[in-house]
């Protein structure tokens, strides 16, 4: 209960607070209003936004919420514990966080009620089966993106875009055997393929031509 000097008392331990390091403490700063990522989850890029929040809460010392590791703890039977008051403030705050990074649209279709962990849950139970249809998706742009009337510079930087997004989406672990380096080493060749290929051909034709004689090909930088 809250004493006289507005601090948590325990039963018989006197005045008690959170440690800074603690995922149950809130910095001054943290508000409902804050945003841990400026990706916005619109039904469809759930892996992309996923691993954004999850870096923005780790920032925060807050992942171990979402991910069922900062469990609520039990109340004492008469009064509620410090730990208890704090896990509840955290996971309020957590539960506005995600708002704020949700489409509005979706909204009605989730239980902001919840413990956050759940929400987490149902939210990747729901969505992350739906990457294939994105990538899909976001294959598709690839063929289809061509420099047209932009810029060289506009034009890498909406493949680019194109190539983050799906690598956020791929589910092959990183290789650390000996064959490593040449698996990367064809990955990006095969960007620079992609790159050529949607070049406007009246003005880089010749260059393009000259490039693909090139042997080994130049990178992509």
């Amino acid at each position: 209960m809250p004493g006289d000097d507005g601090k948590l008392r325990g039963k018989s331990d006197g005045p008690k607070t959170i440690p800074m390091t603690s995922p149950l403490n809130l910095h001054p700063s943290d508000n409902p209003n804050l945003n841990v990522t400026q990706i916005i989850f619109n039904g469809d890029n759930y892996d992309m936004w996923a691993d954004a929040v999850k870096n923005g809460l780790d920032a925060k010392n807050k992942l171990g919420f979402i991910e069922g590791k900062v469990q609520k703890p039990e109340s004492d039977g008469e009064e509620d514990t410090i730990e208890l008051v704090a896990w509840r403030q955290c996971n309020a705050m957590l539960r506005a966080w995600l708002r704020n990074v949700i489409d509005p649209k979706l909204h009605p279709s989730i239980t902001f009620s919840q413990p956050i962990a759940e929400i987490w849950e149902e939210l990747r139970d729901r969505y992350s089966a739906g990457n294939a249809h994105r990538v899909h998706q976001l294959k598709g742009e690839l063929n289809e993106c061509k420099q047209g009337r932009d810029l060289v510079v506009e034009y890498y930087t909406r493949l680019k875009t194109i190539w983050d997004e799906l690598a956020n989406y791929s589910k092959v672990k990183n290789c650390t055997c000996g064959a490593a380096a040449s698996i990367i080493k064809e990955r990006e060749e095969e960007k620079v393929h992609q790159f050529l290929v949607g070049l406007d051909s009246k003005l880089y034709g010749n260059i393009r031509s000259n490039l693909l004689m090139e042997d080994p090909i130049t990178s992509l930088t």
